[in-house]
């Protein structure tokens, strides 16, 4: 059960969520049968104005948790502040609405932070629905892959880069330091967030992770990968929807992540290079609808690379 005073609430669960529904019933109510009996429990959804009757579900069968309900959609960052202002707990997690916790794996996480006062942030080990593996750790990403991956050059990228950053040397079955976790769930503390501030904004969503988890490295604190505590990841669920907007918010977090660390030249030779290989690829796309081959598909392509080509991929 949640905590009814907020002075004692151990752990708070913050759920951004946008349009996922039924995905957010089953997290939370994978999360209060992890949880079980104990006390000290908060949850908090912040609602991105989602047009599902999500609102309205959670008033209906979880009136325990917090909503707090925006008007528009204020993007993941903005969204999971909201819920860090709002927070009581001594320990944080967010967790995406598309996951679905499994065991004990939140007294895992809550436990490994408790005993181990120099870190600073603990990532699960993230599972698909089919219960493999999900890559999610990382180590931070250079020039090279910023210029890579994610973009239809990373197949030609030398394999060696990409095996660095994705930390394929290092068994996922295996505790260890990392440089950052991927978002889908991120344990923190009280301390940290004081200490280093919420996600930056500037990042509607991608990359904010990634800046976080730096800004938490750069202040001296540990990032552990957990694998004994599993979460079920439904990735992208939410993002899937605005095919467009994804290209351009990823693209452009991209940009913003390199500005911040590594200059604004350096920014806008990545920006100039990423609206290059979408000019590319619509070109291609447009030469296979001349063709005949598979139409529908190349015009749903050619109408999301015209949108990031018109977005500029500029920063707001």
């Amino acid at each position: 059960m949640p905590s009814s005073d907020p002075t004692e609430t151990l752990l708070t669960i913050i759920i951004v969520s946008w349009n996922v529904r039924e995905l957010l019933k089953r997290a939370l109510v994978s999360i209060f049968a992890s949880w079980g009996a104990h006390p000290g429990l908060e949850v908090i959804v912040v609602d991105n104005a989602s047009t599902d009757e999500s609102v309205a579900m959670l008033h209906a069968e979880f009136p325990d948790v917090t909503t707090i309900a925006n008007t528009e959609n204020l993007g993941f960052t903005k969204g999971n502040n909201q819920g860090l202002a709002a927070a009581h707990g001594a320990f944080i997690l967010l967790l995406n609405p598309d996951t679905e916790v499994q065991g004990f794996a939140l007294h895992a996480l809550v436990g490994y932070a408790k005993q181990n006062l120099t870190t600073g942030m603990v990532g699960p080990q993230l599972l698909n629905p089919d219960q493999t593996v999900q890559p999610s750790r990382r180590r931070f990403p250079t020039l090279p892959v910023l210029f890579l991956e994610s973009t239809w050059l990373q197949k030609f990228a030398p394999r060696s880069i990409l095996r660095h950053y994705y930390m394929e040397d290092r068994s996922d079955a295996e505790r260890q330091a990392v440089d950052w976790i991927t978002g889908a769930a991120m344990l923190t503390r009280r301390e940290v967030v004081n200490q280093v501030g919420g996600l930056d904004e500037g990042f509607f969503m991608y990359s904010e992770e990634l800046d976080w988890c730096k800004r938490i490295r750069n202040a001296g604190w540990e990032i552990t990968y957990l694998p004994t505590a599993r979460i079920t990841h439904h990735e992208g669920k939410s993002s899937e929807q605005v095919v467009p907007a994804r290209h351009i918010h990823f693209q452009s977090s991209k940009v913003r992540y390199v500005r911040k660390y590594h200059g604004a030249f350096m920014a806008e030779v990545l920006r100039l290079w990423l609206l290059g290989q979408y000019l590319w690829q619509l070109g291609l796309e447009a030469a296979k609808a001349l063709l005949g081959n598979q139409r529908p598909l190349r015009a749903q392509r050619i109408a999301a690379y015209r949108s990031v080509l018109r977005s500029g991929l500029r920063l707001r």
